[in-house]
């Protein structure tokens, strides 16, 4: 005999009849443990919610089914199913229609689920050949478990208590919501109303939302979630209001469904803001790359022109004129050299930042236009400060020899004029 599954990871009592443990989620486990019976509520709940689920895969392949104990029982259906959510291929099925045959393919579909890590625990194929609901049921949870809810993370949570941990995030901010488990918390239906609202405002006005009406809410979120979230009824409203305690798992299944929804559209997202994120980095690049080449040509341009204003040594010598001067070159230094020396500064941080940028993204370094690189920058740099101190030596030099000039001068006007006074004063008296 084949046992049934019991997902590793779920921990004792988790698996649909796996036995012992303690707490409210034992307790239902047990219920499947005595004599294989159900609540007939929960049965209820169990048989329409499972159909569901598996519909909503086995539409991809074209197909579905009507009757959950009758329509897995040749196993055709079943390892089709397994194949849509696994995206692996089984091996080839029985045609046969004999009953050995769709033992046959069930066992093929039951050692598939073994195969991804699923401990077996006590049913065997022939009772979902002979139809058996209880079985199919516990069957059919085991694969919504492992292949729905198992690989759910949240944080340092999974599987059950990463959806239970999910669901209390994505809620907390709601009036009226508390989810603590997976059938009471959900009965006004405000919680599955409140998970749309998080993540899709414009479906519902949640502020208009009574609390008062479990069953309005309810197929609020039902509607809602069938016709824009691809989310197919899997629960009656009157059958969850009027159950004390709706099934578990039923509830369980039906949430993971928003959970992959807008998980997946939260990673469609991320990956999303990823994409945008690089294209803004690679847009930031271009624009320092510009960036560069612009200040590197304005900065090359400017001292290209000003050499030659620094080497220029024509034009009048006088003392004014030389006065003038050096007001110019000082105005030089003063007002326009300091925004040119800012912008050498921000041209050079500019280029490290930018090949910093690169090499984080794993891009090539930048190679500048040619004579636009900044040792090329460097090298006009300093021949602008060459000229500079030459233009500077050559304004003092000619100002101390102008003052000489202008001294000597003012010596000889001196003595001339003794001398003229001295001549004078002779040739008086002689008269």
């Amino acid at each position: 005999m084949m046992m049934v599954m019991q997902p590793e990871g779920l921990g004792a009592g988790e698996g649909p009849f796996a036995g012992g443990g303690g707490g409210e989620y034992m307790e239902q486990e047990e219920d499947w443990d005595r004599d294989l019976l159900l609540d007939p509520a929960w049965e209820k709940q169990q048989r329409k919610t499972f159909t569901a689920w598996c519909n909503s895969h086995l539409r991809k392949a074209g197909t579905q089914i009507e009757n959950i104990e009758e329509d897995f029982r040749n196993g055709l259906k079943l390892m089709l199913l397994l194949e849509v959510i696994s995206g692996e291929r089984l091996s080839r099925p029985d045609k046969g229609k004999m009953r050995f045959h769709k033992i046959a393919n069930v066992n093929k579909a039951l050692d598939f689920i073994a195969s991804k890590g699923v401990r077996l625990v006590s049913i065997g194929a022939e009772e979902i050949v002979d139809g058996n609901l209880k079985m199919t049921l516990g069957m059919i949870w085991t694969i919504i478990l492992r292949f729905a809810i198992q690989d759910i993370s949240v944080e340092e949570t999974s599987a059950k208590e990463g959806l239970l941990l999910w669901c209390q995030r994505k809620t907390a901010p709601y009036r009226n919501v508390n989810v603590q488990n997976f059938h009471t918390s959900w009965k006004d239906g405000l919680a599955l109303c409140a998970l749309i609202h998080r993540h899709r405002p414009d479906l519902i006005d949640y502020a208009k939302l009574r609390k008062d009406d479990p069953i309005g809410n309810l197929n609020t979120a039902f509607e809602v979630a069938e016709k824009y979230l691809d989310i197919p009824k899997m629960l009656d409203a009157e059958d969850i209001v009027n159950t004390p305690k709706p099934d578990e798992k039923a509830i369980m299944t039906y949430v993971s469904c928003f959970y992959h929804a807008f998980a997946g559209a939260e990673q469609a997202e991320t990956a999303a803001n990823r994409i945008c994120k690089v294209l803004a980095v690679n847009q930031e690049n271009e624009r320092l790359m510009q960036e560069y080449e612009k200040l590197a040509s304005e900065l090359l341009e400017w001292i290209r022109r000003t050499i030659p204003w620094l080497e220029n040594r024509v034009g009048e010598h006088s003392m004014s004129a030389m006065q003038r001067k050096l007001e110019d070159f000082r105005d030089y230094r003063r007002l326009h050299k300091p925004p040119r020396v800012q912008e050498k500064c921000q041209l050079e941080i500019n280029f490290n930042t930018l090949q910093t940028k690169l090499r984080l993204s794993r891009r090539p370094a930048f190679m500048p236009s040619e004579g636009k690189l900044v040792s090329d920058i460097a090298n006009a740099w300093r021949g602008l400060e060459q000229a500079e101190k030459g233009y500077e030596d050559w304004l003092l030099s000619e100002i101390r020899r102008l003052q000489r000039l202008q001294h000597l001068a003012e010596k000889f006007q001196q003595k001339a004029s003794l001398h003229e006074a001295w001549t004078r004063g002779r040739t008086l008296p002689g008269a």
